[in-house]
């Protein structure tokens, strides 16, 4: 069973003003029309329907846009259902490879940011919840094995996953899911005996 996601996401989202969300808005939408390279800070004005300055005022570097969007695109173009049960975990990655898969551009921002670890992106932003969920349902698990099931998890639950399954290997929008959620399912199966 899945439930919408945290309020810390809404909590983040509600931070950005009307004007940040109006160029983060925008650029998401270049980005999708021109790649990253080809959007100039007077175009993503020219769109958001702000001045220039505004635009330098809220991001002042390339980067500190770039990095505010892909937080933004995960919020809310990605977001995510969040599992109420670590086995369900499977469920929601296999739905986030197949949202990804429908916005290409945006989760190749999202994934180079974060592989990047620009300005301390976290490659691995739902890791609590899945110790949190294991705490609950598998309390018995050793530190090796939780540590274990933790960075699969985490980590096949991202943009990155579904780029290299992309990139590297042609993979298809369903083989991709299927890939992604049989894997998540084989890092579950040896542990599913244990649930307390």
């Amino acid at each position: 069973m899945t439930v919408p996601a945290s309020s810390d996401a809404d909590a983040r989202a509600s931070d950005v003003s009307r004007t940040q969300e109006a160029i983060l808005a925008a650029y998401a939408e270049l980005i999708e029309e021109l790649g990253t390279d080809d959007v100039s800070f007077r175009l993503i004005a020219r769109r958001a329907g702000v001045g220039e300055r505004t635009v330098f005022r809220n991001y002042p570097t390339r980067v500190d846009l770039l990095l505010a969007t892909a937080a933004w695109i995960e919020q809310r173009i990605f977001p995510r259902q969040e599992s109420t049960s670590i086995f369900d975990t499977p469920l929601a990655i296999r739905a986030a490879m197949e949202s990804y898969d429908q916005r290409p551009e945006l989760a190749h921002v999202v994934a180079e940011t974060t592989m990047r670890g620009i300005s301390g992106a976290a490659p691995s932003p739902r890791r609590a919840r899945l110790e949190q969920m294991i705490d609950a349902e598998i309390p018995s698990l050793g530190r090796a094995e939780r540590i274990a099931i933790v960075a699969a998890l985490s980590h096949l639950d991202s943009a990155a996953t579904w780029v290299t399954f992309h990139r590297e290997f042609g993979m298809s929008r369903r083989d991709i899911a299927d890939a992604a959620a049989w894997a998540a399912e084989a890092v579950l199966d040896p542990v599913r005996s244990r649930v307390g």
